[in-house]
This record gives C-alpha cells, structure tokens and sequence, in this order.
C-alpha cells in the first residue's frame, strides 16, 4: 500500500482533473440529457473500462513505450488536441449548443453506448500522460509493498473518484439542463465558458514537448 500521506494527495490531485471539463464529462453529460440516465451511465462504465485499460498499462509499463516513440506519441497529442478544438467550436460556434441543452438525438444501443465511452477515453492521451507522470511521483520503491501493486492501488483511486464525479453529473445533466432553459444567459456563458477551457486544453496540448 502506498503511504497514507501519498494516497491523500493523489486522490486530491486526481479530484482535480475530473472536474476540469474535458472530452468525458461533455460526452457524458450530452449522451445522458440526450438518452437518458440509464444510457449515461452505460456509457459511463465504458469510460471506466477505459480507465482500467490506461491503469494496466501504466501499471505494467506498457504506457512507456507510447511514450518513448516520438511519432507514435505526437500522432496520439495532436489528435486529441484537434478533437478538443472540435469540441470547442461546436460550443461556441453560431448558432451552437451547450452541453447541458436537450437535443434530438437517435437513440444508440447499450453496445454502442459502452464503446463510444470507451472510445472517448483512450482517444484522450493526457490520461496516459496523467498515468505515467502522476503515479511515479507516488510510489515507494521500498517499504510499502511491490511498484506493481502500489500502482494499482493509486490507479483505482483515480478510478473511483472519476466514477463517483462522473456519475453524479450524469445524475444531475437533465436538472442543470433545466436550469439552463429558462436563462438563456447562462445558457451562453456555459458554453463559453466550457469553449474557452477546451481550447486552452486543446493548445496547451498541441504545444506541449513529449516527456
């Protein structure tokens, strides 16, 4: 087990990076006004899974090797960094929607649900980043236990504070989308808001030099 002292600042740390908005909570929040609680929740447990599978390889140290490999690692930034600016101009474009706003969407099977979270999940490479440059920082190479399963033991962490962040905002999208609705004010700096913070993400991923 990692020390009590580490494991507190990683959970407070790992609290931090789930409630900055980012391609997870958009996709969470737009699939559970769109579908559902039932189909946020679903597509929650992909996001999960996506999680699980970033925590194996860190924990594994198959993570280094993505990152050891320039091209490999700078397709993977850019992309998600362009992904990101997408995002970005669909909130604050002419005519765009917040997140929270109700819209017509067809409704998508449990199947397709779990794997568009698991998608938008690996698709995000600052969670690999976050992965293999947070929990070195926390781990005790002697005395507490092997690397591996103090590894592990941080990782779920992260893990659980994400679903319990994540699934009380799926709980609760119809009700800030119902606050939205009637002030159409806040409606607007939402969105901007939410624009603004996913394009300095967008950049300040683009920029950023490979570890």
């Amino acid at each position: 087990m990692p020390e009590s002292t580490s494991l507190l600042a990683f959970a407070l740390i790992a609290l931090g990076m789930v409630l900055t908005p980012g391609p997870n909570m958009v996709y969470l929040i737009s699939r559970s006004i769109c579908q559902g609680r039932t189909a946020g929740l679903i597509s929650l447990s992909g996001v999960a899974a996506g999680f699980v599978i970033y925590m194996l390889c860190a924990a594994l140290g198959i993570t280094a090797l993505l990152l050891a490999v320039p091209f490999a690692y700078d397709t993977l930034r850019l992309g998600g960094a362009l992904y990101l600016l997408y995002l970005a101009w669909q909130a604050v474009k002419p005519g765009g929607r917040s997140p929270f706003q109700v819209r017509n969407l067809p409704a998508d099977s449990p199947r397709k649900l779990f794997t568009m979270g698991l998608v938008t999940n690996l698709l995000n490479p600052k969670i690999a980043v976050m992965y293999l440059s947070l929990l070195p920082q926390f781990v005790s190479p002697s005395g507490h236990g092997s690397v591996l399963a103090q590894s592990l033991v941080l990782g779920s962490t992260q893990i659980v504070i994400s679903l319990l962040v994540n699934g009380l905002i799926t709980m609760m999208a119809g009700t800030i989308a119902a606050f939205l609705a009637n002030r159409p004010t806040w409606q607007v700096v939402q969105r901007w808001l939410m624009g603004t913070v996913l394009a300095g993400l967008a950049i300040r991923m683009a920029v950023e030099s490979r570890p």
